[in-house]
């Protein structure tokens, strides 16, 4: 079996930061006493927006990984890519909670879309053994 320590780090802090995200929309839910939907609360409503967000990019990020880890092209790189687009998310997340644009949630973004364009390109170029 082939060493996955970096897909299977990844899994984890996914699994752990969707948990975070839920939690946060749990915790405001009781709060506010606010049982189906976002109740007109905007934080929730941005809040909801955040884990929807995570839910739609990490899969992608997750499957790009583990590909890469596959092909042997573990190391550094793919390490400290996948923590740099796990910070992102986190980031993204906190940013949400603002009204405005603020900088978190655009250093966010800013992590994720790249990163996963760099992925991409990295195991197209796995695959036809260009690396």
């Amino acid at each position: 079996m082939d060493d996955l320590h970096i897909s299977l780090l990844a899994a984890a802090l996914a699994a752990l930061i969707a948990g975070w995200l839920g939690w946060r929309c749990g915790k405001l839910r009781v709060s506010e006493k606010i049982i189906h939907g976002d109740g007109g609360h905007a934080l929730l409503h941005r809040r909801m927006r955040a884990q929807s967000n995570f839910t739609e990019y990490t899969p992608f990020a997750l499957v790009l990984i583990l590909v890469l880890d596959l092909a042997d092209q573990d190391g550094w790189l793919l390490t400290m890519t996948a923590l740099a687009f796990m910070t992102g998310r986190v980031l993204h997340a906190l940013g949400m909670d603002a009204e405005g644009p603020v900088k978190p949630r655009m250093i966010g973004m800013m992590l994720t879309f790249p990163l996963l364009l760099v992925w991409a390109v990295w195991a197209a170029l796995a695959a036809f053994g260009a690396l």
